[in-house]
């Protein structure tokens, strides 16, 4: 693999970092990372092995790949001279409504761009990572990305435009299952359950039908069927999710997720 640097400390940063020393693509030497006065970086090497650089120059320098994993508002506030300290690497952005034709003002010499949207699953190694290039990849920084973006779980490759849905979908889905647990723990309590009860019922059912979709290779509605009985119990609660327009409610906030990411992107 070749040397990477990561401009960002944080969550994101520290879990591709996990995930490439934890599958030994990379030596802690192959890795090093900066911050913007925080003290992340310093924490990330103290407790990875990998290097923290105190200057943007020596830390793109001796890299090959550039991943921002800085706030997406402190792109405009980057030294000047990372224009031409990223000369000849590859750019991989993980920054949030900052789309290709922007990096490459930022990053006009660097020898491709990457833009990804990863979710927060990845920091634990089970997200899911959408991305797109600048241009077509060549081989060897495929692998790159591959490597780079497969620490946080897995990847699937699209066109730019779509990059707003899978904001909109699995960019902030996690948010709305978090919602959705709480959801379900509540309406426990409201129904009769001791608070902890009530939570841990609902955890393990989202972990279980999670699991059981996953493997079952069955499509989601095929499962809900297998646990409705005509008139049953099942069947009453479906009723009351049909009857509030659930779906519709899922595909509004999906909607709205996606248009605010287009607003974001100044597309």
């Amino acid at each position: 693999m070749p040397k990477i640097a990561f401009l960002g400390a944080g969550r994101m940063a520290s879990a591709m970092v996990d995930g490439l020393l934890g599958k030994n693509v990379c030596a802690p030497a192959d890795l090093a990372c900066n911050d913007g006065g925080d003290g992340t970086a310093q924490s990330l090497s103290a407790r990875t092995g990998i290097a923290a650089a105190s200057k943007l120059e020596a830390l793109v320098n001796a890299a090959d790949t550039l991943v921002l994993a800085c706030k997406p508002q402190q792109l405009t506030e980057l030294d000047a001279g990372l224009a031409e300290f990223s000369h000849g690497r590859l750019v991989l952005s993980i920054l949030a409504g900052k789309r290709l034709a922007r990096l490459a003002e930022v990053f006009p010499r660097a020898r491709n761009l990457v833009r990804a949207m990863p979710n927060t699953p990845g920091q634990i190694g089970a997200g899911i990572t959408a991305w797109c290039a600048f241009r077509p990849l060549v081989p060897a920084d495929r692998a790159t990305v591959d490597a780079i973006l497969g620490a946080l779980g897995k990847t699937v490759e699209l066109a730019e435009p779509q990059l707003d849905a899978v904001t909109g979908l699995s960019g902030s889905g996690p948010a709305y299952v978090f919602e959705f647990a709480a959801a379900l723990r509540d309406a426990g309590e409201a129904a009769g359950l001791p608070r902890d009860t009530a939570w841990k019922l609902a955890m393990e059912t989202l972990l279980g039908s999670a699991r059981l979709l996953a493997r079952s290779g069955l499509e989601p509605e095929a499962l809900r069927d297998q646990v409705t009985s005509p008139n049953g119990t099942t069947f009453a609660g479906l009723q009351r999710m049909t009857a509030r327009d659930f779906r519709g409610l899922i595909k509004e906030t999906v909607i709205a997720a996606t248009e605010r990411s287009k607003e974001l992107s100044g597309g």
